[in-house]
């Protein structure tokens, strides 16, 4: 490691797929899931708003339909350690929240120096 790298270690890239407007117990599902994640204290997460996409289901959803712009697919992104992912499933599966994700294996690295502010 040299001194710029603080941190280098194997984690996984958990992508969930939900629509904007989709709900669980009346909170946007990826507010929800951002949540959930944040109260088991993981480092970080992100949603991503599609401009355009289509799922399983074959229907093409584009932000020019009007009558399409609040179903627009919205990608909430972590990178975890392998407990931190299996811990964040588990919770959206007990939840019985339907939606579609993927896990993939990621090399996690920091560069530069970390500094309190």
């Amino acid at each position: 490691m040299n001194a710029t790298e603080t941190m280098h270690l194997q984690g996984v890239n958990l992508r969930f797929y939900v629509h904007s407007n989709a709900k669980h117990k009346g909170r946007l599902l990826y507010e929800w899931i951002l949540e959930q994640a944040r109260d088991q204290g993981l480092a970080g997460g992100s949603a991503f708003r599609a401009i355009a996409g289509f799922g399983r289901h074959g229907v093409l959803h584009e932000e020019a339909f009007f009558e399409l712009a609040g179903d627009m697919p919205v990608r909430v992104e972590f990178v975890l350690r392998d407990s931190e992912a299996e811990q964040l499933l588990n919770t959206v599966r007990e939840a019985g929240v339907e939606l579609v994700y993927t896990s993939s294996p990621v090399e996690i690295g920091v560069l530069g120096q970390h500094k309190n502010n």
